[in-house]
């Protein structure tokens, strides 16, 4: 493995040349990024049964040693919805000594992780799983967030999920109905922007109408100030938690699963904004950069981190082009920590409600989760499953089984794929294939051939080959006659190769497709004369469409 793999991308860019029109772009992408995360982060800390500034300091720790030390050229880090349920669990088991400890422990084991070159094995966790835990996190976000947003009297909301809903549905009748005004007011505004005027900061306008309407009319509406009088202003010296071995063996399993899930999620962003910027992350490199925010993190009191997607894709939306950005998000949230800190003691607890309900809609990636529901049955059962014990049981129970399922059914859907050929025969027109398949190749049309199951575990290979063509092609030929076998994240990866091709301008055939493989497209509507797609029965047919297509690009057919 080269020095290159380990350079931080920010290394990297000021190398390139690092030009005042550059950092203009990046501090303005910067000032955006920190207008979204300013409210997200209050919402986070307290979310995770902490306190808002907790989330504050973690944005800003955090967010700068991610942007300053990732292996992404517009990764911006800080808390997220992912590690809501994980915190909260462990302040309520461990206190907050104990999170600290955890997430100390979850950095060392991210820096390992990228030491060990392990930043590849994302591609090995099923879309299923992934779709199911994350929508399952939404959830219970969502529901976290019931009793703040309908303003109920209740003395204790408790952690499990069907007796949380009992509670709130006995402590209905005590709902505040001016509580319940500020939040549906706060949550339509956010709603209403997002549709009219998108590039507005619909969260810190909600969060500042519902303050100064609480302030105004004199409500009697719960606020941060009510709830935390005594928010801290500035961060705080860096110290250490109390160690000791009992504590540590204690948290040490919540300490795993924070640093899967902040690999995961950082690993997850990185691969969005790629696909975004055109860039290509240093996934190790990310994965260290991630390991040394979180010990930064834990050592100024803060929460876990890790890369934020939402936040990366306004960063890039904004017009970022460095880690600057990142870093430039990090200094304006550290400006309203140092001087206006006291002003959240204005912000309604119901706006914050409102908040977390759109970032759980977010997370739950609804129409990822319904597309899911039409494939097999084994793809739909690796979703719900783990949908279902993230809910109702435990993060971590939910992955490790989703991900076991995922592999058995797996190796059963491909015994079933393999055939037995009794005659000895080989075909010929396969072993040659590879060797003259780039033959009189027109000038503008590209190959590739994919050989065997396309599944979970390779998906991710067919969007990295596209990366490195280079110029993209007019029309790029994938040969599938040799893929028995093609699942959930596979069509996804496939979904994701023709958007992108599509964006560059080339038109995608699909050569030689099996009658798994072509049902499975089919469910997702990848059909035969889809835009941009088409299907040839076999190599020497594509060959033929992709000239055709060259020299009619206006009238493809279809």
């Amino acid at each position: 493995m080269s020095a290159k793999a380990y350079t931080p991308k920010l290394i990297t860019t000021l190398r390139e040349g690092y030009t005042a029109q550059t950092f203009r772009a990046d501090a303005i992408a910067g000032l955006t990024v920190a207008i979204v995360a300013l409210p997200l982060a209050m919402a986070l800390g307290i979310a995770s049964g902490a306190s808002p500034d907790k989330g504050l300091v973690t944005a800003v720790v955090a967010g700068f040693l991610i942007s300053a030390l990732g292996g992404s050229r517009v990764q911006v880090g800080g808390p997220t919805g992912a590690f809501v349920v994980v915190i909260f669990n462990v302040i309520a088991q461990h206190g907050y000594d104990g999170l600290l400890i955890a997430t100390l422990l979850a950095g060392i084991i991210l820096i390992a992780a990228g030491a060990f070159r392990l930043g590849q094995m994302i591609k090995f966790i099923p879309h299923p799983v992934v779709t199911g835990f994350t929508a399952g996190i939404a959830v219970i976000i969502a529901s976290s967030q019931v009793k703040d947003f309908l303003g109920l009297s209740m003395t204790e909301v408790p952690a499990e999920f069907l007796p949380k809903w009992q509670s709130y549905l006995a402590a209905l009748p005590s709902t505040s109905w001016a509580t319940l005004g500020v939040g549906v007011g706060a949550l339509a505004t956010i709603i209403v922007l997002r549709k009219l005027a998108p590039r507005l900061p619909g969260f810190l306008i909600a969060v500042v109408v519902s303050s100064l309407a609480v302030a105004l009319l004199k409500l009697p509406v719960d606020t941060i100030g009510s709830r935390f009088p005594d928010i801290p202003s500035g961060l705080p010296m860096p110290s250490l938690p109390e160690f000791t071995f009992a504590k540590i063996n204690a948290v040490m399993p919540s300490a795993f699963t924070i640093a899967f899930l902040a690999g995961i999620e950082a690993l997850l962003s990185a691969v969005v904004a790629d696909g975004m910027a055109g860039t290509r992350h240093r996934s190790n490199q990310e994965l260290i950069g991630q390991g040394v925010a979180n010990i930064g993190s834990a050592l100024f009191g803060g929460l876990p981190a890790t890369g934020a997607i939402a936040r990366t894709a306004t960063n890039i939306r904004s017009g970022a082009r460095t880690p600057v950005a990142g870093i430039m998000h990090a200094v304006f949230l550290l400006l309203f920590i140092l001087f206006a800190t006291d002003l959240m003691a204005f912000v309604p607890m119901a706006a914050l409600a409102a908040i977390l309900f759109m970032v759980a809609w977010g997370m739950s990636e609804y129409e990822r989760f319904i597309a899911l529901l039409h494939m097999p049955n084994s793809d739909r059962a690796v979703l719900l499953l783990t949908f279902g014990l993230t809910v109702l049981v435990d993060l971590t129970v939910a992955i490790g089984v989703g991900v076991t399922l995922a592999s058995l059914l797996f190796m059963a859907r491909m015994s079933e794929a393999v055939e037995v050929d009794s005659s000895g025969r080989q075909d010929i027109d396969l072993d040659s294939e590879d060797v003259h398949q780039r033959d009189a190749l027109p000038e503008g049309v590209e190959v590739f051939r994919i050989t065997g199951p396309f599944f979970f575990g390779v998906a991710g290979e067919l969007l990295d080959t596209l990366r490195r063509v280079g110029q993209s092609p007019k029309v790029i030929i994938l040969r599938m006659r040799l893929v028995p076998l093609l699942d959930a994240s596979g069509v996804q990866a496939l979904e994701q190769f023709i958007e992108q091709a599509r964006v560059a301008g080339a038109t995608v055939v699909l050569s030689g497709v099996q009658p798994q493989p072509k049902s499975m497209l089919a469910r997702v509507h990848l059909e035969a004369g889809s835009d941009k797609l088409f299907y040839a029965a076999d190599f020497a047919s594509a060959q033929s469409l992709a000239v055709s297509l060259l020299e009619a690009p206006k009238t493809q057919p279809h």
